[in-house]
């Protein structure tokens, strides 16, 4: 019977890692996502500086610019929502899956302890019957 929960705990173990590792690809993902925003806030500040220093010609083009700028960032925005949407559902799925495996740990541990119990108490009374053994064979 022990081994079965053995292989249960590995089981487990095993879908733990995997959500672990979904968790970590989706929290790379809106690393990457925000990296993407930065680099954009970069951008619009420098094309402010080349519209302000030139507004006749790089001016008159920088509108345009900001707004699609503005767009792409609202659309980083919102997928990193999406994400932390998918984030927060793996975190519930790996709390789920690590409570499973707390449970057939300690359903082992306590096994095992009472395995151990149950040994400790066989050899005990092997003992004593081999101490009153010898007891009377010395009587005698």
């Amino acid at each position: 019977m022990s081994k079965d929960l053995n292989t249960l705990i590995r089981l487990h173990q095993y879908r733990v890692d995997e959500k672990r590792r979904v968790l970590g690809d989706l929290l790379g993902e809106v690393a990457s996502l925000e990296q993407k925003d930065e680099y954009l806030e970069y951008q619009i500040i420098a094309e402010q500086k080349i519209a302000n220093s030139a507004p006749e010609s790089a001016g008159m083009y920088y509108g345009a610019y900001a707004k699609e700028a503005v767009n792409k960032r609202k659309a980083i925005q919102e997928e990193i929502s999406d994400f932390e949407r998918k984030i927060s559902e793996a975190q519930e799925d790996m709390r789920v899956e690590y409570k499973n495996l707390k449970i057939f740990e300690i359903t082992q541990e306590s096994r095992d302890q009472i395995i151990a119990l149950e040994t400790t108490k066989t050899e005990q009374a092997i003992l004593d019957e081999l101490g009153q053994e010898t007891h009377r064979r010395r009587r005698d």
